[in-house]
């Protein structure tokens, strides 16, 4: 009497190994010839993308173009982008910023320019200037420098003595 069942090779299925079916290209165009750089060059998306740089990062720098930037570690120089900035808790950014929104969690040593919204998180820490569309403080956040929010294109006025008034 056997403990052991015999195996028995499976058999194998013969569609399976079937090769592939030619695929016949009617493109006139050589194939050595080079694509040039009209077709090689990536469609812009309309959907913004998100690049990071990541906690354990340093970089020095500057950022320039478009679609949303999250900085979870340390980056110096300028941010201009068409897009979003995210200072993620426990990052650092030193230098201007230029962006739609700017979220602050971690610290900002710089100023920001033309934004429509600012948000400093509790955590969020800022040493510059500021001037936004909105701005949004959260209780326990902390912040050294000059704020202007809230005025449009054309609504405001320098006063005589220097300080921003609204037209009458």
């Amino acid at each position: 009497m056997a403990l052991w069942k015999e195996q028995v090779a499976p058999k194998r299925d013969s569609a399976l190994l079937t090769p592939d079916p030619i695929v016949r290209r009617d493109d006139p165009t050589p194939v050595d010839a080079a694509p040039s750089y009209e077709t090689r060059r990536p469609i812009p998306s309309r959907e913004a993308k998100e690049s990071v740089i990541g906690s354990d990062i340093t970089i020095e720098g500057k950022i320039d173009g478009t679609g949303h930037i999250r900085i979870a570690g340390r980056f110096k120089g300028d941010v201009n982008v068409e897009g979003n900035l995210t200072i993620e808790q426990g990052a650092k950014l030193t230098g201007g910023v230029k962006a739609n929104a700017v979220v602050i969690a971690g610290e900002l040593e710089g100023n920001i320019l033309d934004a429509l919204r600012v948000e400093l998180q509790e955590s969020g820490v800022m040493n510059g200037d500021l001037k936004a569309g909105t701005f949004t403080v959260a209780a326990g956040s902390r912040m050294r420098g000059r704020v202007e929010f809230g005025w449009q294109d054309g609504n405001h006025r320098t006063l005589p003595n220097g300080e921003n008034g609204a037209d009458l």
